[in-house]
């Protein structure tokens, strides 16, 4: 696995050996994969939204899953 940059939109990711040499010279680049993951952990997005309420219905498939030995 290869990670490239594409040099006019500035996207980065992650290519087998052999696409990234295909890709690269003809608008990529090859890039360190340090950038690839810290590219990665700034587009997480974290909802406000209060987490759903669990239902009984779902408690007690719970529950009975848990049993099952």
């Amino acid at each position: 696995m290869k990670t490239i940059k594409n040099i006019e939109t500035g996207e980065i990711t992650r290519v087998e050996d052999k696409e990234s040499y295909q890709r690269v010279g003809y608008g990529w680049t090859y890039v360190p994969k340090s950038e690839w993951k810290a590219n990665r952990k700034t587009n997480v997005v974290v909802s406000d939204e209060p987490q759903p309420k669990q239902t009984k219905a779902s408690k007690k498939n719970e529950k009975k899953s848990g049993k099952s030995k």
